[in-house]
């Protein structure tokens, strides 16, 4: 269990739950208020893969619903445990929920099963919970960082120092549709590196434009494919996984575009293997990792930070500030 501080005292001492419904993993995050900020009861992930066989078709299948009423229930028992009711449980569902045809029933099955309120945010809010998330855990400068989330519907870009967004925006170019669109051969062909660069290109002229306003001087990661990047390099630095607890770590460079010669290199069985990959992970960082170097060689970017903290810790920031 650990605390981080923040500015704002609050009196207010009642659990809370965040749920984090996204397309690849719920992440369920249990925090208690207190004097000084917020105290973390309990932080899980599970896989509900709710985008797999459905969204670039743009539905949720019939499974991927089973799938995540599988894990809701779960979350609901653990919810029940601290003593939280279903009202101060705050489900967030994004891309893959958002852009299916189906998404409505998605979330009053969701309803149904768990009594949870599943509320649907745009891509706009989703970047902008991303920031106050990252910000919560990471310390930003007066300089300007760009921000990447790599999700498996979309993924966001915010342009940013610590007092404000200066541009922000989500794609939907997720880790499940690249996967869908390029990834037909396992490991990736290097063909299809060279599509999905192309496609990238395309894709990102926005973000592009606004680089070359802002001028970003580093890659702050958040989450996902970038925390597993970070793992992959403790393990060959150091020999061991890294700390249970970490927040923010600094990720070299050289050490990335090592791990991204194994990626597209290896097999899935010999991926896994790797020290630091969890299964979870194992495919759609393959996609993550071209994608990541598109933008450092895209945008000249050498240096790159890594944020375990994302939307669900924007979620919390704002409920620290009585904004959610």
């Amino acid at each position: 269990m650990r605390t981080l501080k923040t500015n704002k005292r609050l009196s207010l001492r009642m659990p809370y739950a965040i749920i984090d419904l996204g397309t690849n993993t719920f992440q369920l995050l249990i925090v208690e208020r207190t004097d000084g900020g917020f105290c973390t009861l309990h932080e899980e992930s599970r896989a509900a893969k709710i985008g797999k066989g459905g969204i670039s078709d743009g539905r949720i299948t019939g499974k991927a619903i089973e799938r995540a009423l599988t894990v809701l229930t779960a979350f609901r028992v653990l919810t029940d445990a601290h003593g939280i009711p279903p009202e101060q449980v705050r489900p967030v569902a994004t891309s893959a929920v958002r852009n299916a045809r189906n998404g409505a029933e998605f979330v009053q099955r969701v309803r149904e099963a768990t009594d949870f309120r599943v509320e649907v945010i745009d891509g706009a809010e989703e970047a902008g919970l991303i920031y106050e998330g990252v910000r919560l855990g990471t310390p930003l400068t007066n300089t300007v960082s760009l921000i990447m989330d790599i999700g498996g519907g979309s993924v966001e870009f915010i342009l940013c120092n610590q007092a404000r967004i200066f541009w922000k925006q989500s794609f939907e170019i997720g880790g499940q549709r690249l996967m869908d669109r390029f990834m037909a051969e396992d490991p990736i062909a290097p063909v299809q590196v060279g599509r999905l660069h192309d496609y990238l290109a395309e894709q990102l002229l926005p973000l592009t434009n606004a680089i070359h306003q802002y001028a970003p001087t580093e890659l702050i990661g958040s989450a996902g494919s970038f925390e597993t990047l970070v793992d992959l390099s403790f393990w060959r630095r150091f020999g061991h996984a890294a700390p249970s607890d970490w927040i923010s770590e600094p990720l070299p460079l050289d050490d990335f575009y090592r791990s991204r010669e194994l990626l597209l290199s290896l097999p899935r069985a010999e991926r896994l293997t790797m020290p630091g990959m969890i299964e979870l992970r194992v495919d759609m960082i393959v996609v993550g990792v071209c994608l990541i170097d598109f933008v450092l060689k895209a945008y000249r970017l050498d240096y790159i930070r890594v944020s375990t903290y994302a939307l669900k810790e924007g979620v919390l920031a704002k409920l620290l500030k009585n904004e959610f």
